[in-house]
């Protein structure tokens, strides 16, 4: 017989698997049931003496409250969820840890999970969160219909949108002044004397690209500069088509002597572009970027405040659960100009 089997066989008492119970606290520490539950609960009612023998008990058997009954009792998860476009991208970590921060404050678990900018997986993914009783969502949006969250939100599901609105339904947002900052850069390398200015960024059926796009074109044409076509390029923003459409503008008898990138994977692909280039070509990006103030020249950014998109939306999501917001509102952040000398670079001819 495998030493294994009896080494089991010799201990029929194996709970292994099985995690203590309140009953076992109250056996170890030789008071009630009702006496535990008062110390797991934090509730008055119990003398120091007890608490302490209580508590030994929890410590020694690894106690660890079960939420489910609590959950059954006052309807609440006490959890949030927060659906993103990617985890991996490093616009999204502050955004993710204000969230975090703002519902460890009110005692709530954030899980969180990421869409990939797909339509499908982010319904699927909310649903899921719905599904195991999440008490709110803080969704970045992949998809352009949300009439699937009706039901959740009229059963009580907090629900708030965070860098893109919601599609199809009246609900709570937060997003960046996108239009405004996209306006304001592009406006600034004008002001450096550029007229020929490339516009590269991500995929027009997303919100945030679309307002970027539409501020380029009114800075342009409030300094009354026509636009050709070939001076944008909206699409993925894997690096091989940004590095394309980079490279397409830099080519040809009137190269761009500007660029503006719509936002931070498409500014990191542009830089090293550039740095092949013989000539010095002038770039402002939209989202600041990790070591951006170290390289030569430094790069001149719209950077996007993430922390207090995610912390604006995340207190407005407990505000409703409060119950002391009723009408859902548009909040704008605003973004700030940095400049570091990439967009201050004259034209090159």
């Amino acid at each position: 017989m495998p030493e294994t089997t009896r080494r089991t066989d010799r201990l029929p008492g194996n709970r292994y698997g099985n995690r203590p119970t309140m009953k076992d606290v109250a056996a170890r520490a030789g008071v009630g049931l009702k006496t535990v539950s008062r110390v797991v609960n934090g509730e008055p009612g119990v003398t120091p003496e007890t608490e302490r023998r209580v508590q030994e008990a929890i410590e020694a058997l690894g106690f660890r409250r079960n939420d489910s009954a609590r959950v059954l009792r006052k309807g609440r998860t006490a959890s949030i969820g927060l659906v993103l476009e990617d985890l991996a991208d490093p616009f999204y970590g502050p955004l993710s840890r204000a969230v975090e921060e703002v519902a460890r404050a009110h005692g709530a678990l954030l899980i969180n999970g990421s869409s990939a900018e797909d339509a499908d997986r982010e319904q699927e993914l909310v649903l899921a969160l719905c599904a195991r009783r999440v008490d709110g969502l803080v969704v970045i949006p992949a998809g352009d219909d949300h009439r699937y969250l009706e039901p959740e939100i009229k059963a009580g599901v907090a629900t708030v949108f965070v860098d893109r609105p919601a599609g199809h339904i009246d609900a709570d947002v937060v997003v960046s002044d996108n239009f405004g900052g996209a306006r304001d850069g592009v406006a600034h390398l004008i002001a450096h004397g550029h007229r020929r200015i490339g516009f590269i960024g991500d995929m027009p059926r997303i919100h945030t690209a679309a307002e970027r796009l539409r501020g380029y074109r009114t800075a342009m044409e409030d300094a009354g500069i026509p636009v050709h076509d070939s001076w944008m390029s909206l699409g993925i923003t894997g690096p091989e088509r940004v590095r394309r459409a980079a490279e397409e503008m830099l080519a040809g008898p009137d190269p761009v002597t500007a660029i503006f990138t719509g936002n931070n994977r498409v500014t990191v692909t542009v830089i090293r572009v550039l740095a092949a280039q013989a000539r010095r070509v002038a770039l402002v990006g939209f989202d600041d970027i990790e070591l951006a103030d170290l390289l030569q020249p430094g790069v001149t950014v719209v950077a996007q405040d993430a922390a207090t998109l995610g912390r604006t939306a995340a207190e407005r999501l407990f505000r409703q659960l409060d119950g002391t917001l009723l009408t859902p509102e548009r909040i704008v952040i605003p973004t700030r100009l940095i400049t570091r000398g990439s967009g201050e670079l004259p034209p090159a001819d």
